[in-house]
């Protein structure tokens, strides 16, 4: 609604009338720029581990985590099975959505791929990956370092398909998501006795932010401008974590969440300075931690009805492979998918709380 019209909503009104019709314009007009701003962004992209990968998994031969079979995505488009550790949809793909970019964020190695869906952008993330690199040789997945390197030949095809000048416009214009770090501290820290022998949880927690640091610089040397990295989320409160970690009653095993915030609260303080070294960018901190802690303790305010387990077969360790054709899953509106995984109704409450609280930062 232009200046004109509220002109005209003052000149025909008064007193409270007035008032209420200038006030409606006023939020009429900023949800138009709110919406011009959102459909200005030409592409998302995603790199990490399962949370963000659509599907890069199933194009690994070697690797037994994947999660290209039902009942993975029951209540996805068709009842697909594309490779999402989900019911549904992932995180970046609301995310893409709410930013008016497009509905799905497909994976990068996705065999049925458009020319218009590598223009608008892709997932990287390949699951079971994190800052350390050990951690996605251990399940034979591919690295941060190796995404990176999908990436450069991304930028190649896009050169091929736009134009290097356009290709160099939607790089730096796009937004990017990283979302990883879980599978470092529950797999290759906590379940692997080897790394605690050498490394205390401080040192280790070193060792997974030297490799944020570095990711996030070379992004930015790639051309990456917009980069939103989110925190790792309270893993004890993950069905697995109480079912290896919690003894009988399976209770939340607080030294896991007392390493994650170790790594938080370093990672929250880099990003800062590293977001005063790197001209011209912006870099996110996304504090999911805090936000699904407050889905797990007041569950029921969002409408869920179970936290300590998993939708997919008894929800205590199913996850990947074990969450199988074979496995029953829920009716009612359960907090996690499967014993690691959220559901697709916790992963749209996250995206959303992230539109809202940190995307008019880009703008």
């Amino acid at each position: 609604m232009s200046s004109v019209s509220c002109t005209w909503r003052r000149q025909r009104h008064s007193n409270g009338i007035l008032a209420m019709g200038f006030q409606l314009c006023i939020l009429v007009s900023c949800y138009t720029i709110a919406r011009a701003k959102m459909s200005s962004v030409p592409a998302v992209f995603a790199f990490g581990d399962s949370i963000v990968d659509s599907g890069n998994n199933n194009h690994l031969p070697l690797t037994f985590i994947k999660a290209n079979f039902p009942p993975n995505g029951k209540d996805f488009e068709g009842r697909k099975a594309t490779g999402r550790f989900c019911n549904g949809r992932l995180p970046t793909d609301f995310l893409a959505e709410k930013l008016g970019v497009k509905k799905y964020l497909p994976a990068y190695l996705d065999n049925s791929i458009e020319e218009e869906d590598l223009v608008t952008g892709v997932s990287f993330a390949s699951a079971g990956s994190g800052y350390d690199n050990m951690t996605a040789s251990l399940v034979l997945t591919r690295s941060l370092e190796h995404q990176l390197e999908w990436f450069k030949e991304y930028r190649g095809k896009m050169n091929k398909i736009v134009g290097v000048e356009r290709t160099d416009f939607i790089i730096s214009n796009s937004v990017y998501f990283i979302v990883t770090g879980s599978c470092d501290l529950a797999n290759t820290y906590f379940t692997f006795p080897f790394r605690r022998m050498f490394q205390d949880a401080d040192s280790y927690t070193d060792t997974m932010l030297h490799g944020a640091n570095t990711f996030v610089k070379l992004l930015y040397e790639m051309g990456a401008r917009k980069i939103a990295v989110s925190n790792v989320p309270p893993l004890g409160y993950l069905p697995i974590q109480r079912t290896l970690r919690g003894g009988l009653t399976r209770q939340c095993p607080r030294y896991s969440n007392e390493a994650v915030q170790l790594f938080n609260n370093k990672l929250e303080s880099s990003l800062r300075n590293l977001s005063a070294q790197l001209h011209d960018s912006s870099l996110l901190y996304l504090d999911t931690y805090n936000f699904f802690l407050d889905l797990v303790v007041n569950s029921t305010k969002y409408g869920f009805e179970v936290v300590d387990r998993g939708c997919c077969g008894s929800g205590l360790v199913e996850a990947g492979p074990l969450c199988n054709v074979f496995t029953l899953t829920c009716k009612r509106k359960y907090l996690f998918w499967d014993s690691f995984h959220p559901s697709e109704a916790a992963y749209e409450l996250i995206a959303s709380r992230t539109i809202e609280t940190y995307f008019p930062h880009f703008s």
